[in-house]
């Protein structure tokens, strides 16, 4: 039943972050020479406990970086450059070389699910504690 509710959120979401856009006032005139681009609209969430499977999401949040950054994220154009600088690789978000974490094991996941530049993404991390995953990528996970 969890993870029901987990893809019903993340599926909601995602709804919500790319086809936002396509209501209103976005319908009735289009984009002043804003050319082709591939969307990226990314939906990201957090629970305590130690795999998506049997997490109930604790937060969510939605980024989107094209054509701007934008959504729920807290810190939107600060992730959507980190991404862009590790390519839409989130294995390859470094960690902070200052953070000072203690070894207490109290596992957060953090799920994404959506599209990279046109591509379809689904990721699964699962961190030792809050302050690893905060660790790593100063912007991304930081919701």
């Amino acid at each position: 039943m969890r993870n029901t509710a987990r893809w019903a959120a993340t599926l909601g979401l995602t709804a919500t972050a790319v086809c936002g856009p396509l209501t209103g006032a976005a319908l009735a005139e289009p984009a002043a020479a804003s050319g082709l681009y591939a969307p990226s609209a990314l939906v990201l969430t957090l629970g305590h406990g130690d795999s998506a499977a049997t997490v109930t999401p604790e937060r969510a949040v939605t980024l989107t970086c094209a054509p701007t950054s934008s959504g729920t994220h807290p810190a939107a154009p600060l992730a959507c450059a980190e991404l862009r600088a590790a390519g839409g690789d989130f294995d390859a978000l470094g960690a902070r070389s200052d953070a000072l974490c203690t070894r207490e094991y109290d596992p957060v996941v953090v799920t994404v699910d959506g599209v990279w530049r046109g591509k379809r993404v689904s990721y699964e991390r699962t961190f030792a504690n809050e302050c690893v995953k905060s660790s790593y990528g100063t912007s991304v996970f930081a919701f």
